[in-house]
């Protein structure tokens, strides 16, 4: 404070406490810096949207994943037009903007510098003080490799291992979804002759038989029909059709596994018998392989190389 001539005469200062203001600075810092080694660790990066203005923008580090490291951020129509146009529907904003969500989790591919990458998107609405939606943010991660082994391990439990057809499980989860308006045929086959081979040349020949009947059995199929491998030496067709085009598939398959097959140095004379049974609609998988099996005895009984519908 200074006196009418300008000399000063008196300090005045006051002091507060800020240990709980530099606390929280700290918390904020050390936050920050979890938050920057998270992101270096993932390959993505945050997007947000305003709902009121409409306006889209993506971080720079996803920007930057997505265009290369001079690429600038992307505004909402250049984002989905690298989304896979067949995931569109994953990736729709409407249900948060609209209010009818608060978070939800996408998953879609996303066409990048690396390639196309599948992207997982946790996504969350954010509100103001009377609930109405002002912005959604959003955290996309690259999570390809995780969905490959995914994707192979769900393979894997559905396929036969040696043969490369489906298991009993695969073949009940494609079923589910096989269309078809004339009903559909079941063929259930066996080798006749296998046994002997196996004795004979040992089980590695007995494996290139079986190799041999999965590609013969998948060739005289279409591409939409079924060919499954259900244990030893016991096959499963199943046609979308009529009756009439089953009998003809299964002509077909018993032709082919008439022509001898080269096993090492020798030759394996592996034939087959069918049991088949056609249904005008969709029924249980089991029932219907459960009387094919039956027919497939019946015609094995007749002396083998036989078919009986």
């Amino acid at each position: 404070m200074r006196d009418a001539h300008g000399k000063v005469v008196r300090f005045i200062s006051q002091i507060e406490d800020i240990t709980r203001h530099k606390e929280h600075e700290r918390q904020l810092a050390e936050r920050a810096a979890q938050l920057e080694l998270a992101l270096e660790a993932i390959r993505g990066g945050f997007w947000q949207m305003d709902i009121l203005t409409g306006k889209f923008e993506t971080s720079d580090r996803l920007a930057q994943f997505i265009g290369g490291p001079t690429a600038a951020r992307l505004d909402l129509e250049c984002y989905v037009n690298r989304v896979n146009v067949n995931d569109g529907a994953q990736a729709d904003l409407t249900p948060l903007i609209a209010g009818e969500l608060d978070q939800n989790v996408a998953e879609y591919r996303l066409d990048t510098i690396h390639g196309e990458r599948w992207m997982r998107c946790d996504r969350r609405l954010l509100r103001d003080s009377e609930g109405r939606p002002v912005k959604i943010v959003g955290m996309a991660f690259d999570f390809t490799e995780e969905r490959r082994r995914i994707e192979m391990l769900e393979e894997t439990a559905r396929t036969d291992a040696l043969t490369g057809l489906l298991n009993r499980r695969g073949l009940s989860i494609a079923f589910a979804t096989l269309q078809s308006a004339d009903g559909f045929v079941v063929l259930a086959l066996d080798l006749d002759g296998f046994k002997k081979v196996n004795d004979v040349h040992g089980h590695a020949m007995g494996d290139i038989v079986l190799q041999t009947a999965a590609t013969r059995l998948t060739s005289a199929v279409r591409e939409n029909d079924l060919v499954a491998r259900i244990g030893g030496d016991e096959f499963v067709v199943v046609i979308a059709g009529s009756r009439v085009t089953g009998e003809a598939a299964a002509k077909r398959i018993m032709e082919r596994m008439r022509e001898p097959i080269p096993i090492g140095g020798n030759i394996a004379d592996v034939r087959t018998s069918i049991g088949g049974t056609w249904s005008s609609s969709k029924r249980d998988i089991s029932e219907l392989i459960n009387e094919a099996d039956a027919l497939l005895y019946d015609a094995k009984a007749a002396g083998k190389d036989a078919m009986r519908f």
